[in-house]
């Protein structure tokens, strides 16, 4: 097997490794990114992490040393793939023929209550994995418990989807529940909104629009926006801040700020169509956080507007940008070198776990970067296998490495372990970030 080489992130590192946990045994990834197989969430001094059979384990993490608190087996037929913990409650959502919604004991990992969101979505027409009833994304917001579900359907050259947002109080009781014929693929939360970015919008779709703000409490609509682009794709992440709506839009690769009502104050461009030697390339922006009166946008693979594998790269492609909140403008750079499957904030903290790059296929990029938000990177450390999922809270890092094999090497690289690191008091006066002045 062989092995990255190390990065050094230095004596006064921000993140100080702390622990690995053996996860046991996991089929690699290949050159393509595959979607979601696992989840993690950070709690005081305890771990968690949902696994590609379905198992749940909690890890203690005192003074360092990785101890089971618990386990929750799984059947091998889901997996674990959006995860969120608050004081004792932790929420899993899953992929699977029923695509469940748990909410767990933390401390004791003991089954509180559940909801098959496929007796809403619909259950899946046949045994693919991309067939199956997908939560995307839960997250406990004070008293109520939020999450979005999704199923995918195609006959013929025809694409379906069938999705619901969901409000529970915290017993597992439904308050309310808003459904389209539309993706979601994020959504934010904050003490009154949930605010929810639909990705894919087919002719079908009974909305017209890549953001809905619902009302947390009720779940009525309150606004929306659209790129207003040709095309399905619409939008890709979503951010709530005090400012306002921050959108990363698929629809013109552009990055927004809106005001609470969906007015637009400004946009960015992050990744949109440019012509390279007679190719049209563009990336989409997949990601935003926002801390620190900073948008921190990050892009994913290039594509092109006639063929499937372009000869040429985008130039903004797997980009993290930093986006002053008040002018609009891109201050900071950085080429996180693979594709991000998320992103996570705490504080004035960006973590971007980064997994392949499936046209270059080099293992060196295998990586997790953190950035303070105003100024940029801190440090890479590099990760042997692909970085899956990740999540920063609680000054802890916890990512996820699943192994990968590239289809032109042959070579199973990484293993499929739980990563920790604690977060140091370090001088930041230095970057990596390639200067947009």
């Amino acid at each position: 097997m062989n092995e990255s080489p190390s990065i050094d992130a230095g004596s006064d590192a921000v993140l100080s490794a702390e622990a690995e946990l053996a996860l046991g045994d996991l089929g690699p990834a290949a050159s393509r990114h595959n979607w979601r197989r696992s989840a993690v969430a950070v709690g005081d001094e305890t771990v968690f992490a949902g696994l590609a059979d379905g198992r749940v384990i909690a890890a203690r993490l005192a003074e360092g040393k990785p101890e089971q608190r618990w386990s929750v087996d799984g059947d091998g037929e889901r997996y674990v793939v959006s995860m969120d913990v608050s004081g004792d409650r932790l929420v899993i959502g899953e992929r699977g023929s029923e695509g469940r919604i748990c909410v767990r004991d933390a401390e004791t990992g003991a089954l509180l209550w559940e909801y098959v969101t496929a007796e809403d979505v619909g259950s899946p027409t046949n045994e693919t994995f991309f067939a199956q009833p997908f939560v995307v994304d839960v997250r406990v917001a004070g008293d109520q418990i939020v999450a979005a579900a999704r199923r995918y359907e195609r006959d013929g050259d025809v694409q379906e989807w069938s999705s619901v947002v969901y409000g529970f109080d915290l017993e597992g009781d439904l308050e309310w529940a808003f459904d389209v014929q539309a993706s979601p693929i994020a959504f934010d939360v904050d003490d009154e909104q949930v605010a929810v970015a639909y990705n894919r919008c087919p002719d079908t779709h009974d909305h017209e629009c890549g953001l809905v703000v619902l009302d947390l409490e009720t779940g009525d609509e309150v606004a929306n926006w659209d790129p207003g682009t040709p095309g399905e794709r619409r939008v890709g992440d979503v951010a709530l801040t005090d400012d306002g709506i921050v959108v990363a839009s698929h629809g013109d690769k552009h990055g927004y700020l809106l005001e609470n009502n969906c007015g637009e104050r400004w946009r960015v461009d992050l990744a949109s169509e440019r012509d390279f030697e007679g190719e049209t390339l563009y990336a989409y922006p997949n990601h935003v956080a926002v801390v620190d009166g900073t948008a921190v946008f990050v892009t994913g693979n290039t594509f092109a507007e006639k063929t499937r594998d372009p000869d040429g790269r985008h130039p903004n492609e797997h980009t993290a940008f930093g986006v002053d909140l008040e002018s609009g403008e891109a201050v900071w750079s950085h080429d996180v070198r693979g594709f991000a499957r998320c992103v996570s904030a705490a504080g004035d903290l960006v973590a971007v776990p980064s997994a392949q790059n499936f046209r270059e296929r080099d293992a060196e990029t295998h990586a997790v970067h953190l950035f303070e938000a105003g100024s940029g990177l801190l440090e890479t450390h590099p990760i042997k296998g692909i970085s899956s999922a990740g999540d920063l809270a609680d000054d802890r890092l916890a990512v996820i490495e699943e192994p990968v094999e590239y289809h032109d090497e042959g070579i199973t690289r990484g293993e499929y372990r739980l990563h920790t690191w604690r977060l140091e008091a370090a001088d930041r006066d230095s970057s990596g970030n390639d200067s947009l002045e």
